[in-house]
Parts: structure tokens; C-alpha cells; sequence
């Protein structure tokens, strides 16, 4: 399978893991396994956990690293990272969230408004599709999930719009929505970027449940560090970043005592230290790969 995928922030990255030799460390969203074959050339005697609910993606792992002694490949959802490591505490966590290269360009994915391909927007290939969202939720339910996901300033109208189209006939390919958003947003709108970028956002977020669940799997995959493990989390929108810096931060920060006591009653100290706070992409990367202008790496280390 020609799997195709870049990995944003490749060095810095891999430096910001401070990878050990004999270390267990874990890729929850391996893809192309880009991140995944750098760090096992630095752990010729640990352990690398590669995970992905993509069963396209851990096709294309299984063939280029499963024959590697140190490698155990997961079909799941780091969602589930608890159970996967089972106990085991690891030296380095890394998360890189967001859609791949890869299902992007596979138009039949239905990820792009580029090109035409069913309305489907699944990372695991199963359960509610984009198609059972465009077609099925009431008109307020569309025009929420396209506000609060998209960040969307017209999504009222899209939402209106959305639900007097399908009233003909179902929406079905990603074209056919594109043009029904194109159609809803004024003019000059559609010169800043491409008018559906954010309602797709919205819909892929809410087929595949990726903000509901973030906070707490940011909480275990943090708690499955060892005392000195780091954990790195690469976002790709606003609110992706604001949930993983309010969680380093809830983990950094000691006293929550009011400023006005003159001593600290609350016995409360950092769980982490925060190895950086918010790493972009140079110029260097942006010539090379577009995708990259909105990604922020964000990296922290396990104290107590």
C-alpha cells in the first residue's frame, strides 16, 4: 500500500522525547511510522508501542517495522492507552493528533473537499460516517457541532442550507457539501482560504469523537509515564492546543493558593515540568510541507 505520510516537526520531535537506549516508549498515532522508525533507531535494547485505529495504517506499519524484535503493533484507540500498556510505565509517549497525509489524499476516505469521494470522514473505517451526520442530525445539531468544532462564523446558515439540500435528496460525496457551504457564506469569505476547510474539520471531529475524549486521554497517557518520561503531543488546530497546554499546565503548576497567604496550606506540588510551550514549524518545513503552518508541539516531563 503506497501510504504517504510527512511527519510535522520531525526533529524536534525526537529531541524532545530525550530517548534512552533501553526505554519503552509509545507512538499512539504511528501512521506512516515516520516518528516510529526514528525512535527505534535510537532503542536497540527498549521496547516501541506503535498504535493506530486506522487498519489502513497498521497495514502499512506491519510492513515496514513489524519485523523489528522491539515492536508491538496495536489496532486501537489511544483512548485506551491504560489498557494497551497494561500496568507497564513508559519513558516517552508521543501523540501526533489530527488527520494524516495519507487520508487526506485517499480520496475515497472522503477526508478532502478537494476531491469527490462518498461523505465518510472514519479513522477506524467503522461506525458513524460523515454521511450519517450531514444526513441525519436536526439543523441545530449541525449548526453546534459546526460552531464549536469549526470555529465557524456562518454556521447557522451552512446548517440551514445543509438541511434544505438534503430535503431533495441525500447529500453523498464531499464535492456536492462543498458547494452547499460555498453557497452559504458570503463572497469574500471564500477569498481567505477555502469556505468548507472548517465545517469539514467540524464533521471529521465529530465522526470520529476526537475533542470529547482528549482531556482524559492526555490525563492517562501522562500517568503511564514513568518519574522522568515525557510526554509530546503535536495539535493542529486552536482547540486541540487549548485542551493539551490546560493539561501540562494543570500538571505544572504547584501552589494553588490565594495569592494573599502568606504561606502555602495546600501541600500541592507539580506533577511535570514543562520541556517547552508550543513549538512551531520553521520556514525551512513550511517551504516543504504546507501542512505544517498550524502544527504545535508541546512537550512535558513526569516529576512525582
Amino acid at each position: 500500500m503506497d501510504f504517504s505520510h510527512i511527519s510535522v516537526l520531525f526533529d524536534e520531535t525526537i529531541e524532545s522525547l530525550d530517548i534512552k537506549s533501553e526505554g519503552l516508549y509509545v507512538d499512539c498515532t504511528c501512521g506512516g511510522a515516520g516518528h516510529s522508525k526514528a525512535i527505534l533507531e535510537h532503542i536497540p535494547d527498549g521496547v516501541l508501542v506503535a498504535i493506530d485505529r486506522d487498519p489502513d495504517a497498521i497495514q502499512v506499519i506491519t510492513e515496514r517495522i513489524g519485523s523489528m524484535p522491539q515492536v508491538e503493533i496495536v489496532n486501537n484507540n489511544f483512548n485506551n492507552i491504560k489498557g494497551i500498556l497494561n500496568g507497564r510505565q513508559a519513558d516517552g509517549i508521543l501523540a501526533d493528533l489530527g488527520v494524516s497525509s495519507f487520508q487526506l489524499d485517499t480520496a475515497e476516505r472522503g477526508f478532502s473537499f478537494h476531491h469527490d469521494a462518498p461523505l465518510d470522514t472514519r479513522m477506524s473505517k467503522s461506525g458513524k460516517s460523515a454521511f450519517d451526520v450531514v444526513n441525519g442530525y436536526t439543523e441545530y445539531e449541525l449548526a453546534n457541532i459546526i460552531n464549536r468544532y469549526g470555529e465557524e462564523k456562518f454556521a447557522r446558515n451552512i446548517a440551514k442550507n445543509i438541511v434544505k439540500a438534503r430535503e431533495q435528496k441525500n447529500i453523498e460525496t464531499t464535492l456536492e457539501l462543498a458547494e452547499i457551504i460555498k453557497d452559504s457564506v458570503p463572497a469574500k469569505y471564500r477569498r481567505d482560504g477555502h469556505p468548507a476547510r472548517k465545517t469539514f474539520q467540524a464533521i471529521r471531529i465529530e465522526v470520529n469523537d476526537e475533542l470529547s475524549t482528549l482531556a482524559q486521554a492526555v490525563d492517562d497517557m501522562f500517568h503511564c509515564l514513568k518519574v522522568g518520561g515525557r510526554l509530546s503531543i503535536i495539535t493542529f488546530h486552536s482547540l486541540e492546543d487549548r485542551t493539551v497546554k490546560e493539561k501540562f499546565r494543570e500538571f505544572a503548576i504547584g501552589c494553588t493558593c490565594p495569592k494573599e497567604f502568606p504561606v502555602c496550606v495546600c501541600g500541592k506540588t507539580p506533577e511535570g515540568k514543562l520541556i517547552n510551550k508550543g513549538v512551531s514549524a520553521k520556514q525551512a518545513e513550511l517551504d516543504m510541507n504546507n501542512r505544517s503552518r498550524s502544527a504545535k508541539l508541546r512537550t512535558i516531563e513526569r516529576l512525582r
